[in-house]
C-alpha cells in the first residue's frame, strides 16, 4: 500500500529525514515510536505535501503511484488520509459544511455523483454513532471551542466518511483522557480492513494496548533504527529510547 524508499527532506537548511524506509503491506497497522524531534511528524507532513519541506531524496509509493508528484489535493484523492496532532480551528465553516464539501470533493475526484443531503445525513448519522458524536457539535465552526476529544473524534469521523486506503494519525492520544482514547480507538479500529493501512506516530505505548500494531518501528534521528512487533513498544515503555540513541548514525 505505502512504499517509502530512502526518504530524505529538509526545511531551510536543516536536514530532518535522512534516508526513511518503510513497507506497510495493505491490511497492515504500523506503528512508529520515537523521541520529540526525533522526525515522526515531518515524515507525516512529508507524506501529505505539507508546504515548505524540500524532498531532497528518494520516491514514496502510494498503491503504486508516485505520491510526490501530487499535490496535497490528489494525495487525498489517491487514499491518503492524514489526521492532525493539533487540528486547526476554522471559524465561519461549520463541520457538516466541511464535511459534505469533502466527501463530494473525494468523490468528483473518482468520477463518482456527488452525494445527495439525505444520504450524507445517513452516512453522518451512522459513521458518528460509535463515536459519541452529535448532530448539534457537527453545526459548530469546524473545531472551534471544541476540547481535544472533540476534535479528535471529529478527525476520525472524517477519516470514516472519507475511506481513505492509507491512513496517518499523527499522535492522535495527544490530549485525550482514558474516556476520550478509547472512543477515538474503537472507530479507528472499525475502519481496520483488508484493503485500508494505517500508520500510528506516537510517543507513548498506552495508545498502543487499543490500536495494536501489527509491526511497531523506532524513529531516530531521521530514521527507522529498528522494527519488531508490539512487544518492541512494550520494551520501550520500560527502558526508553536511550538504547536506540546514536543507531541512526
Amino acid at each position: 500500500m505505502l512504499e517509502i524508499r530512502n526518504l530524505h527532506a529538509r526545511i531551510e537548511d536543516r536536514e530532518i529525514l535522512k534516508g526513511v524506509n518503510l513497507i506497510i503491506p495493505p491490511g497492515e497497522v504500523h506503528a512508529v515510536m520515537g523521541r520529540n524531534g526525533s522526525g515522526k511528524s515531518t515524515l507525516s507532513y512529508v507524506l501529505a505535501g505539507k508546504a515548505d519541506y524540500e524532498i531532497t531524496e528518494g520516491e514514496v509509493l502510494l498503491d503504486g503511484e508516485n505520491l510526490l508528484e501530487m499535490d496535497p489535493a490528489d494525495r487525498a484523492a489517491a487514499g491518503l488520509f492524514l489526521a492532525f496532532q493539533y487540528p486547526i480551528e476554522i471559524p465561519g465553516v461549520a463541520t457538516m459544511t466541511f464535511l459534505k464539501a469533502a466527501m463530494n470533493a473525494q468523490r468528483k475526484a473518482r468520477g463518482e455523483a456527488e452525494m445527495s443531503t439525505p444520504d450524507f445525513m445517513r452516512a453522518v448519522k451512522t459513521a458518528g454513532t460509535d463515536l459519541q458524536i452529535d448532530t448539534a457539535m457537527l453545526k459548530r465552526p469546524l473545531n472551534v471551542g471544541f476540547s481535544g476529544g472533540e476534535k479528535k473524534r471529529a478527525e476520525v469521523l472524517q477519516m470514516a466518511l472519507l475511506q481513505p486506503k492509507m491512513c496517518i494519525l499523527d499522535e492522535t492520544d495527544s490530549g485525550l483522557d482514558i474516556d476520550a482514547l478509547q472512543v477515538v480507538s474503537k472507530g479507528v479500529n472499525a475502519l481496520r480492513s483488508a484493503g485500508r493501512s494505517m500508520l500510528i506516530i506516537t510517543h507513548y505505548q498506552r495508545l498502543l494496548n487499543y490500536i495494536v500494531p501489527d509491526v511497531v518501528h523506532v524513529f531516530s534521528d531521521g530514521k527507522i533504527v529498528e522494527s519488531g512487533d508490539k512487544d518492541l513498544a512494550l520494551q520501550l515503555e520500560a527502558k526508553g529510547y536511550a538504547d536506540f540513541d546514536g543507531a541512526a548514525a
